[in-house]
């Protein structure tokens, strides 16, 4: 089983930390060519992939690359640019999917309506990884290490993360935060001096697993917990992918089934997709409380135990 690593040419700050890595030892070149994209190959499990097109226009790669080779994905890493209102530097992780939209829906950014990728179980972990060895590099604090909340494509359907660069053209094309980016990558999946790390299995003895639900586009209390205790981390849902309409003057307390919006779906997809990634795991819900009003937090609570989901607190993750 191989690991992609997913690179295009038009984005710096995913191409130049793709460059980083292939000065890394064991390349060979080329790999397989197929639909225009140039392959890397480096051992028996670790894949580089360089394409033309935007980042999230490229749906089912692991499909296609399992196509045209045989061999069978296991997870993929997309190394992209992030973009924030704000103009800070960051380098950001996040899981992808727009589990919120309905059929019919524009997708501004790639992917399917109402779909979500399983997220990559090493986020957390790789997290923590990407604080010690930015610090290391010296980009904090100048760079914020930060988490993003599940949104855009492209489709796949193995275990995925996107690692980006933010959020202007200035830190885009900056080497020692391509490079540290590189490291990340070759580290964490073990091609340094120490083991992979972030690697999930059914008989992990810490089972508990956070499905983020609530709060801004950098879900800081989810983080909070992540950070903390190395918690595994699954999708994270924040306010803008839980559309719910508001049922106002309502007699007595709303029901779950009376109010409308997609909320109900997104959350559905996001904890199917997260058990997906964590065969064997306890999937717990972990609510920003402060971000709901008290219907919106009454009507998901009531949905989870509708549908079997536990709700964790900060000390279950410990």
């Amino acid at each position: 089983m191989v690991t992609l690593v997913v690179a295009t040419t038009l984005d710096p700050a995913s191409i130049n930390p793709a460059k980083a890595l292939l000065t890394m030892p064991g390349w060979h070149h080329p790999g397989p060519l197929f639909d225009g994209i140039r392959s890397f190959i480096n051992g028996d499990k670790l894949r580089l992939l360089e394409h033309d097109k935007s980042i999230i226009a490229e749906d089912d790669l692991d499909q296609r690359w399992e196509n045209a080779t045989g061999e069978i994905v296991d997870e993929i890493i997309f190394l992209s640019k992030h973009t924030a209102v704000s103009n800070l530097p960051a380098l950001t992780i996040h899981p992808i999917g727009i589990p919120h939209l309905k059929e019919g829906d524009e997708a501004p950014q790639g992917g399917r309506p109402g779909w979500a990728a399983p997220p990559s179980p090493r986020m957390g972990q790789w997290l923590i990884l990407l604080k010690k060895i930015a610090q290391s590099h010296n980009l904090i604090p100048e760079f914020e290490i930060t988490l993003e909340a599940t949104h855009h494509g492209p489709v796949t359907s193995k275990p995925t993360m996107f690692i980006e660069i933010g959020s202007t053209e200035d830190y885009w094309k900056r080497e020692d935060a391509a490079q540290v980016i590189a490291l990340l990558v070759w580290e964490g999946l073990g091609f340094g001096e120490e083991a992979s790390i972030g690697n999930w299995s059914s008989k992990s003895e810490r089972k508990k697993v956070l499905l983020g639900i609530g709060g801004g586009h950098y879900v800081p209390r989810h983080m909070d917990i992540i950070l903390k205790d190395g918690a595994w981390v699954g999708h994270l849902l924040s306010g803008y992918s839980l559309p719910m309409e508001d049922p106002g003057q309502s007699k007595g307390k709303p029901r779950a089934e009376d109010i409308g919006g997609t909320w109900k779906q997104a959350i559905k997809v996001a904890f199917d997709a997260t058990k997906a990634a964590f065969p064997g795991g306890e999937i717990l819900a972990h609510l920003d409380q402060k971000s709901f009003k008290s219907w919106q937090k009454n009507a998901i609570i009531e949905f989870l135990g509708q549908q079997n989901i536990k709700v964790g607190k900060p000390a279950d993750f410990h």
